[in-house]
């Protein structure tokens, strides 16, 4: 039998085979507190399924991950687990028309944030206990079907350690034996199926709503968070964004919320950003803020609330038969997520946001040798795990964003709610969805769908104006460029300066097709200042400029006074330095001379980032230290002209630490920490405190003992990743060779603390330091990549790519590995394949740089 993988053809042929009735699912986490002499910790899990077989056949498996099987039932039959149980599936023979099976297993512990995640708090040694499944880890806690068209009804059962609580999908209680027993769930995919244990700090509340049948709706509401937490738990702007959300969704989807309760857990250790487990989603814990924060912060973690309740609709009561079709919940939810949030909170600049942030993450997947269409081809598991990127969620959001465009938005949600009321608690494909949007568009979807989801790339659109001799636009026409020329409704807009501002002072709507169109609605306009293509950002493209208005924008950035049109722009310069067509030193120099004007806070915090990457990946190695003081110089300056107290200032103070170089930069992160310097206005809380502390210690100029000094000040698990970040960023050969070791040649660390050694170990000052890491990096990541799962597998390979060995040399030693690794698991190569990619643009950019020099 194979591994731990599972292929489409193989769960195809499974759903064939048979259907699902019922899982009841039985855990004793009594182990999970207290010493185990056990090398692995493990708890019970017994599973009994009922299904039927509706297709030809007699055998099946079923699939569990666990160290040990204690007995195997099929319908009163015993079976040998030592026969029968490989490690990852247990071989079913013999099936009957109508089966029950019961498998008794001890299952493990996690500590990767995959499957049964165990977390033990530092601060007052509590242990929190959650599940994490998708795309395939419900396995690794009970015996189940692992796909996620084999939808079924699930009651669970727990016995936990005195004193905790235990949630699920559905509404519980502890009965007189001191089991938490829960309602049976609606028909739902294992990867959805959820369990959250411990002593969390639980607050409660309800949503209720009069449907348009005279019913009331009452959605009882919970939110969690670890006790060491509760103190900065501001659970009250989770449940007002609930609210908020609950509406929007009730009144556009027509289709009350199906799932009873609405719990959020915000748990430690998490991999993902959140997961859409119905009626008890699960949160990273790090958007309950422990210090000062913009609202920006505050503005991803009400589109993540909104993104995870889009998908009760779009992936839980509607799911796709297999991964391939990931965007049917994927892509919707995360447009879902900036939609509400622009009409239904207070966070009413979100599309700024989604087009300055998401979307920069799309078009650096699209360009990616990886880079697939949104409808993708996912051959297994692995395939799955690798498609949770921004070609499905960001892509996909933007192509949705086009969609109403291109269709309208009355049809588009009208769309929606056909699908739910005809695939309530099914499964659909992609053709499923195109059908509903035929009928409530009237356009013909399958073209659309041929050029945008089944199609991989990104276009780039130009402008090409020609003028009169009074200075009048006698032809605006849109060039497109890419592998596949699509439809786009785009918005073309001009403007120009009027009393220091740059205005826009005409607009176009259009039907860009094919290689060239001409926009007639703009001929006769008087010249412009500048010519922004996708105004509005109403599609998804690179927005090239012509010379004019890029002159304008090197002089007049600051100067547009429309949030979203700036956002573009400063989006449109990131893309042109990362093709190699605007130099790096010069996106610095705008940086420098307009992120100081720049409002919008989100869009001032990716601008940091961007002129950081700038100097680090794509500068010219010569001009780097220079570009690093200049970008230090700028961020200390705006720092000390911020208003006092504003978000900007702690934008900019952040800024100031992530770029210090010099000796006088140390010395006054120093101060702010010991209190000798101030600056106005400025609160040096203690997330703050080790924002400073880190380039103290990257530097050298914070040893072992200081930065045990700040964990005792803050010894908490916050506190003690960011302490591991910290020990491991040191410039010692010693500490490099320590950090390596704990995280390639050992798996005793968390998720968690996996991530932060390596965030500390790959600093850009230290280049000359960790360069010994490139061989050993090849040589280790095959075996790395089969011992380790799937999660830790992804976090090292990229994570320890040597990128900062930026030169030929490294570009050589990739292409000598995948060279020598063809037969290597499809998912490593195409972690390495990415990497490369992202070098070997480094490198096209430096080149592009030196010129300039």
């Amino acid at each position: 039998m194979p591994g731990e993988n599972l292929s489409r053809d193989e769960a195809h042929e499974r759903a064939e085979l048979l259907s699902v009735d019922g899982y009841e699912v039985v855990l004793d986490l009594r182990s999970a507190v207290g010493d185990s002499a056990e090398a692995v910790r493990t708890f019970r899990s017994e599973t009994t399924v009922r299904f039927r077989r509706t297709g030809e056949g007699t055998s099946t498996f079923v699939d569990l991950i666990a160290p040990s099987v204690s007995a195997v039932t099929l319908n009163g039959r015993s079976l040998d687990p030592a026969v029968v149980f490989d490690g990852s599936r247990i071989a079913l023979d013999g099936l009957a028309d109508e089966n029950t099976l019961v498998v008794d297993a001890q299952c493990a512990y996690s500590r990767t944030g995959e499957g049964m995640h165990r977390f033990v708090d530092p601060e007052d040694g509590e242990v929190y206990l959650y599940t994490q499944y998708e795309p395939a880890d419900a396995r690794r806690v009970y015996a189940t079907f692992e796909q996620p068209d084999l939808k079924a009804p699930y009651r669970f059962a727990v016995t936990a350690p005195e004193g905790w609580t235990v949630w699920s999908n559905g509404a519980g209680e502890r009965d007189a034996e001191g089991v938490w027993r829960f309602a049976e769930t609606a028909p739902v995919s294992t990867y959805i199926t959820c369990v959250v244990a411990g002593p969390y700090h639980y607050v409660t509340d309800s949503y209720t709503r009069t449907l348009a049948d005279g019913t009331e709706l009452e959605i009882p509401l919970g939110a969690m968070c670890r006790k060491g937490l509760a103190k900065h738990f501001d659970a009250d702007d989770v449940f007002l964004v609930t609210k908020q959300g609950f509406d929007f969704f009730h009144d556009n989807f027509d289709y009350p919320y199906p799932f009873g309760k609405y719990d959020q857990a915000f748990v430690p250790e998490y991999n993902l950003g959140a997961m859409e487990n119905p009626g008890m989603v699960t949160f990273r814990e790090e958007y309950i803020y422990r210090g000062k924060v913009t609202q920006a912060a505050y503005e991803r973690r009400a589109n993540v609330i909104l993104h995870e309740m889009a998908h009760m609709w779009f992936g839980d009561l509607v799911t796709m038969v297999w991964w391939d079709d990931l965007w049917l919940k994927e892509s919707f939810a995360d447009f879902m997520g900036s939609f509400s949030l622009a009409e239904a909170t207070r966070f009413t600049n979100s599309w700024v946001t989604f087009a300055n942030n998401r979307k920069a993450w799309a078009y650096r997947a699209d360009q990616l040798p990886s880079t697939h269409p949104i409808t993708a081809d996912i051959r297994d598991l692995e395939d799955a795990k690798l498609n949770f990127d921004g070609i499905t969620y960001a892509k996909g959001a933007s192509v949705l964003k086009q969609l109403v465009a291109y269709a309208g938005r009355d049809a588009f949600l009208e769309g929606a709610r056909r699908y739910f009321k005809r695939h309530a608690y099914g499964n659909t494909r992609l053709a499923d969805l195109l059908t509903i949007l035929e009928e409530t568009s009237g356009r013909d979807m399958r073209a659309w769908a041929k050029s945008w989801l089944q199609t991989s790339g990104v276009n780039t659109l130009t402008p090409a104006v020609t003028y009169d001799a009074e200075g009048r636009i006698t032809e605006l026409a849109v060039l497109q460029e890419g592998d596949e020329l699509r439809p786009h409704r785009a918005a073309v807009g001009l403007y120009r300066l009027s009393d220091g501002q740059l205005v826009r002072y005409a607009r176009a709507e259009a039907d860009i097709t094919g290689a060239r169109t001409v926009v007639a609605d703009l001929a006769g306009a008087e010249r412009p200042d500048l010519v922004l293509v996708n105004d509005d950002d109403l599609t998804y493209c690179k927005v090239r400029f012509d010379e004019g208005s890029l002159a304008t924008l090197r002089a007049h950035l600051g100067d547009i006074t429309d949030p979203l049109a700036r956002a573009l722009c400063w989006s449109a310069l990131w893309n042109l330095t990362r093709d190699a067509l605007m130099p790096a030193r010069d996106f610095v120099s705008v940086v420098l001379a307009f992120a100081g004007r720049e409002t919008d806070i989100g869009v001032l915090q990716m601008v940091h980032a961007w002129g950081k990457a700038a100097v680090t990946h794509y500068a010219a190695p010569a001009w780097r230290e220079e570009g690093g003081r200049l970008l230090a110089e700028g961020a200390l300056r705006e720092l000390r002209v911020a208003e006092p107290g504003s978000e900007h200032q702690l934008t900019w103070a952040r800024f100031f630490a992530a770029t210090a170089s010099s000796d006088a930069d140390f010395q006054l992160l120093e101060g702010l920490l010991d209190g000798t310097a101030k600056i106005d206005g400025l609160d040096v809380d203690q997330e703050l405190r080790w924002s400073l502390l880190s380039p103290l210690a990257a530097h050298g100029d914070a040893d072992e003992t200081r930065i045990g000094e700040e964990l005792s000040r803050d010894d908490t698990a916050t506190g003690k990743r960011h302490q591991v970040r910290l020990l491991a960023s040191r410039p010692s050969a010693a500490v490099k060779a320590q950090a390596w070791a704990q995280v390639v040649e050992s798996d005793t660390l968390s998720n968690a603390l996996v991530e932060a050694t390596i965030a500390g170990f790959t600093q850009p000052s230290q280049r000359e330091l960790i360069a010994p890491y490139a061989e050993k990096y090849f040589a280790v990541i095959e075996r790395l990549w089969a011992e380790r799962s799937i999660q830790i597998g992804m976090d090292v390979v990229r994570g320890l790519f040597p990128g900062l060995q930026d030169d030929e040399a490294t570009l050589d030693a990739t292409d000598a590995w995948l060279t020598a690794h063809e037969a290597a698991a499809p998912a490593l190569r195409r972690l390495v394949l990415e990497s490369r990619d992202d070098l070997a643009r480094a490198l096209r950019a430096q080149d592009r740089d030196r010129l300039a020099g």
